[in-house]
Formats: C-alpha cells, structure tokens, sequence
C-alpha cells in the first residue's frame, strides 16, 4: 500500500500544475490559520458589522501604495494612541499628564478629518480637564480644544468612572468651538477675517493644516506638526485608561476602505478561512456521502440501489443555484444552513458515477473469492471496492472544493450570506449594493473577485494534477 502511495505522490508531483496548486494552497492555509488565531470568532458581530468601530477610519479610500503612482501625493491616514503619558508635571492645583504626538505631513492635500478619542477615565475630586494643542512647522501654536470631563452625577461617589463602556469620541471638524478658536488665530496670525461659520464649510482641518493666501484660499504647510493633548488632574488616584488621536487621510492601508470605512485588507483576509472552510468541509461531507451511496447501491443492488438512483436522479436534475436561492431566504442566512444546503444537493453526481464503477467491479475475481470464503458484504466494500475506487473519489473531492466555494461566493454575493461574518462574496455584494463599481471604486470589487478566482483556480490545479494517478492512461510513458 505504502509503494502505491508512493508512487502516487511521484507521478502527481512530478507535473507543474500540482506543483503550483500546492504552493497556492499552503500560502492559501498560512493566511487561514493566521487570521483564525488573530481574531476572533465573533469578528463580524463585534466589529465588521459595527460603524461605531469604524468611525475614525476614512470612507472610501484607496490604498496607500497608490501615492506611488500619483504625481500629487495624497494624505495618509495616520492614527496615535497612548496609554502612557508621554510626560508628567506637578500643578498647583495637582498633576499634568502630557501626550504627545508628532507628525511628518508631506501630503500635497490637506488631511480630511481630526478627531480625538478618550477612554476609561477615573477621578476622585474635580473633573478632569482634557485640551488638544497643535504646533505647526511656522511655529504658531494653536489650542484647539478644550474638554471637560461630566461632573458627578446625584448620589454618585467617588472614584466616579467615565467612558469605560464606550470611549467618548470627539469630532474636531465641524466643532463650532473648534470654528471659533480658528477663526480668532486667522485674524490675530494673519489679519484674514473670516466667520465661524465659514471655517466650518472650509474645513477645520483643512486651515490647521494650511497657510491663507486671502480670504477663501489657503496652500497646504508641509512639516512636522506636534500634537499636544493635556490631560489636568485633581487628584493623585486621577487616571486615563487611553488617548487617541486622528488625522484622517484619502488613502488608507494596503487594501483600502468601503463606504463604511472598513479595512478591506481585514475583510479580505477573514474571507480565506471561510472559502476553505466552506469548500473543504462541504466537499469531504459530499464525498463521503455520495460515495457511500454510490458504492452500497452498485454493490448491494435491488431495492436500496433503485431507491439511491431514483433520488439521485431525482435531486440531479433540479437547478441548483435557483433552488439554492429560495431554500436559503426561506430557511435563514446561516454558514451552517449553507454547507448543509450544499450537501444535500452536490452528492447525485458522484453518487451515480461510482455505482458505475462499482458495477463493474464487482463482477472481478478478487471479489468472488472474498465472498466464497464467506466475507461480508460491508467487509467486501470496505477492504476490495473502496480501495480500487479511493483515487476517482479523492480527485473529485479536490474538484468539488472551488465548485463549492464558487456556489457560496454566489449566495453571498446575492445577499444570502452569513451576515455575520465578513466572505469575499459580500464584500462583492455590498460594493456593487452601494455603488463602487459605478463610481470606480475598483480596489472594493477586484481583490474579492480576484480571490475567488485565486482560490477556485488553486484546487483546479490540483485537481489537473491528479488525473494522471486516477487515469493511468494519462500518465508518461516511460
């Protein structure tokens, strides 16, 4: 058995096409495993399908690497956290906590958003007092906001707890407080006069990061900008869990985001552990049972073959994609309703295939002598028929995988996915949904399509290379 392994693997190896069917498949495995041990399961619920977690991440931005290609450069989208101040002095009135962030800003647009975001914060006496400063690369400095932590409530004792459930996240543009610090400095820096209200259909980001030339127009200042946030504490026990700030940007990470502001590069990455997940387990369920079925119906024959064929014949012919889409809106948008969706209707093919085998096998002398030394007949099928068999079944396992994948690429991209969790048909789904292929947002439509692609050709490639061992007539001539 060990030799016909042997040289088995040899004759699939020894072929290109098995050779790059691997190496796609492995690399296709390392990012299912990398992606089921860096996130959690709960991934969709908790945050691919929550728009509070996206809220500081831009919309609709391309990725990075296309600055590359752009002869302007377009902002980055850059994101400081801390949970350490990066300095501490003793107040009069008790201790500062200083954050401080510094940015390189060579972008020859404006960034297109400031936000900053506080978290997990714990007082004893006096609120805490948090402000936002920025110095700029002319050396102007601008005190941009100015927070004052909710006072105690009635009957609340200390330490009295803000933010823990969720983080208090404050938009810096469209701030009317904001407007107005920004309207003061134009006319005290510059001797430009300009409205709340007007900064406010500007852009507050768009002037801290520019110099005005008139009134209404205004040249990006590139350099290096220290972002200064100031947290004034009462209370030697006062604390704040984390800092966050946001400088938003038109470009954003190595596969861009939707219209949600998503990171695609994370939804594409979650979709491989599901493609593989639901090809290669809704493939093995398959096969198992249509070969099953196929071997006990040619084998045995009478009744149970006649009630396996006729079902098989039955079930066969039924489009599949249409039936799929009506069971699936009728019965629920489950990954789990999917595979056994996919199973019940993607056994007939192989079920009647193999009882031709079958068939033909069981008239063999191997098997007449089995049965007149008194073997029995799920001996006969288990030790002489499966084996002969095995490779034809294994090769059509492998076929299955991109066929499956394909048919739930489908489901989703119809809208009959698992809303739970991001695959790249959905990812397609939504794209075409809300726009992006009419709106040429073509890194949300072409990776996913290409992916699918990628991984149905993989098992494809693998399926080539194993014909030569289920077919000897394929093999070289040596």
């Amino acid at each position: 058995m060990s030799t016909r392994l042997k040289e088995a693997f040899q004759e699939f190896w020894r072929l290109n096409v098995s050779k790059i069917g691997v190496v796609f498949l492995t690399v296709l495995v390392i990012l299912s495993i990398y992606v089921v041990v860096s996130y959690p399961l709960d991934f969709g619920v908790r945050y691919w399908n929550n728009p509070l977690y996206w809220a500081d991440y831009p919309k609709s931005a391309p990725p990075s690497w296309v600055n590359y290609f752009s002869n302007e450069k377009i902002p980055e989208h850059y994101t400081f956290s801390s949970i350490k101040p990066s300095n501490t002095l003793l107040t009069e009135s008790g201790i500062r906590l200083i954050y401080l962030f510094k940015l390189d800003f060579q972008a020859d647009k404006t960034p297109t958003f400031l936000s900053l975001t506080v978290k997990n914060v714990t007082y004893y006496d006096k609120p805490v007092i948090i402000r936002l400063n920025v110095t700029r690369p002319d050396g102007k400095n601008i005190e941009l906001y100015r927070y004052t932590v909710p006072a105690p409530y009635v009957d609340e004792s200390p330490p009295y707890k803000r933010f823990y459930d969720q983080s208090k996240r404050i938009s810096l543009t469209g701030d009317l407080s904001v407007a107005s610090i920004l309207a003061r400095f134009l006319s005290r820096e510059y001797n430009v006069t300009i409205k709340p209200s007007e900064v406010n259909s500007i852009g507050q980001h768009k002037i801290i990061f520019s110099i005005p030339k008139g009134d209404t127009q205004f040249t990006v200042l590139k350099g290096d900008y220290t972002f200064y946030i100031i947290v004034d504490t009462y209370d030697s026990r006062d604390s704040v869990g984390e800092v966050k700030l946001v400088v938003g940007g038109d470009v954003y990470g190595f596969m861009g985001t939707d219209s949600l502001g998503r990171d695609l590069s994370v939804g594409l990455l979650f979709g491989f552990p599901i493609a593989l997940f639901i090809g290669i387990v809704t493939s093995t369920i398959t096969t198992l049972l249509g070969a099953g079925l196929g071997i006990m119906g040619g084998y045995i024959g009478g009744k149970l073959d006649e009630v396996i064929q006729r079902t098989a014949d039955f079930v066969n012919n039924i489009p599949l994609l249409p039936l799929l889409i009506f069971l699936a809106f009728i019965l629920g948008q489950n990954l789990w309703i999917i595979v056994f969706l996919l199973v019940v209707f993607g056994w007939p093919t192989l079920t009647i295939i193999v009882r031709s085998m079958v068939l033909q096998l069981k008239s063999g002398q191997f098997i007449e002598a089995a049965i007149a030394i008194g073997a029995p007949r799920w001996w006969i099928m288990v030790r002489h028929i499966f084996p002969q068999v095995a490779p034809f079944i294994f090769a059509q396992l492998i076929f299955f995988t991109p066929t499956f994948i394909l048919l739930e690429a489908a489901l989703s991209f119809l809208g009959l996915g698992d809303p739970t969790m991001p695959t790249w048909g959905q990812i397609l789904e939504y794209g075409f949904r809300s726009g992006g292929i009419y709106v040429g947002l073509w890194w949300w439509i072409i990776p996913p399509g290409l992916l699918i692609i990628w991984t149905a050709i993989t098992f494809v490639l693998i399926a080539l290379g194993m014909e030569p061992v289920v077919n000897p007539r394929l093999r070289r001539m040596k």
